[in-house]
């Protein structure tokens, strides 16, 4: 696809996101791979990142019911919707063939009355510390026991979800210990070939000695890690990008952007980008050092970022012209901008960055 008419876009390097595929495999052995493509596959795009990933993964996961019609278009795989679904939603999801995760006897008890004869498979959440989903541990056993013999409902996955994995590691492995013996308990009471997951992105990256029967790859596919002394065992898929719209002489003493927040200190050349808040490049990163790439070099961004536009400093990059690339995440020549600084500037968390980069930035596969 060509992009010289574009004001703001995303390349994702397909080769990148099946080597960080095969890093996952590397670290988990024979364990399944549920490759995680909700929110348009951490903001990469989903459709292409599956259609890229289908030959090394097992399994899809999304977020909702609308998610999964879409995954549904490009790959045959199983797709286990990880959040509730509504009610009004749930004939769909039986109808369609999704597996739906539930937390309570009434989620399944609406499963089996819709199965119409064949069998629905669910994935049964227990919560063992994350208070979102799933039933609470110590009463767990007895749902499940009440689910599993339900005529129409086929457990296929009981899974639980780690609140901590990134910043509490003494807390994870006791309750990666406690999971075990959930599991365990379970089987020895509800036999059956249903099977085990927990780890995600960071528990895939710390916590794989023992990584059940599944794992649930999220970021860590985009080449992102949630703990950075393992960024380098992978490779970040995405380059963000954008355009110089206008190159601009200002003399000493020239405010920019709303509210007058940066004052030039001296005559400085000045590029105005054809990207803003609204492509999802955060506000909050205004007036807190922040830089974009021109050229493989570093430019910073001057005043706040407003909806549409942004002004940063070219005076150090001789002869920049209308038209011209920036890289706004990613890298450019020896030079990176990485998500883990943009997350930082902006106080947020790196999954915040590419999830909020907007539907108006066209998603390249290179």
């Amino acid at each position: 696809m060509k992009t010289e008419t574009f004001r703001c876009w995303a390349e994702i390097n397909r080769e990148a996101l099946r080597r960080n595929a095969q890093a996952v495999r590397d670290r988990i052995g024979s364990a399944e791979i549920l490759a995680v493509v909700k929110a348009n596959a951490y903001g990469h795009g989903m459709v292409g990142v599956a259609e890229t990933l289908a030959d090394q993964v097992q399994l899809f996961g999304v977020a909702n019911l609308e998610e999964a019609i879409a995954l549904r278009a490009a790959v045959p795989h199983p797709i286990i919707i990880l959040g509730p679904a509504l009610p009004q939603e749930m004939p769909e999801v039986v109808d369609r063939g999704f597996i739906p995760t539930i937390s309570n006897v009434e989620e399944a008890e609406q499963c089996d009355q819709l199965a119409k004869g064949d069998k629905v498979s669910v994935n049964f959440k227990v919560d063992t510390g994350m208070g979102r989903m799933g039933a609470p541990e110590g009463r767990a056993l007895p749902v499940f026991q009440r689910i599993a013999g339900l005529p129409s409902v086929q457990v296929h996955s009981i899974s639980t979800h780690m609140p901590v994995s990134n910043e509490d590691e003494a807390y994870t492995r006791e309750q990666l210990v406690r999971f075990r013996n959930i599991v365990e308990n379970f089987r020895m009471h509800v036999p059956g070939d249903y099977k085990a997951h927990v780890l995600q992105s960071a528990g895939t990256l710390a916590f794989a000695e023992r990584p059940f029967d599944i794992v649930r790859a999220g970021i860590i596919l985009y080449g992102i890690s949630p703990l950075p002394e393992y960024q380098s065992a992978i490779e970040p898929s995405l380059t963000w990008k954008t355009r110089i719209g206008l190159v601009r002489e200002m003399p000493e003493g020239s405010s920019i952007s709303y509210g007058r927040t940066f004052i030039t200190p001296k005559p400085m050349r000045v590029a105005t980008l054809t990207a803003g808040y609204a492509d999802g490049y955060p506000r909050q990163i205004s007036n807190r050092d922040a830089s974009m790439l021109v050229r493989g070099r570093r430019c910073p961004l001057l005043g706040r970022v407003t909806m549409d536009l942004m002004v940063i400093d070219v005076s150090n990059v001789p002869g920049v012209t209308p038209g011209e690339e920036v890289v706004l995440m990613g890298r450019q020549g020896e030079a990176e901008i990485p998500c883990a600084e943009l997350a930082e500037k902006a106080e947020t968390i790196t999954w915040d960055i590419t999830t909020r980069i907007g539907m108006r930035v066209r998603r390249v596969l290179v």
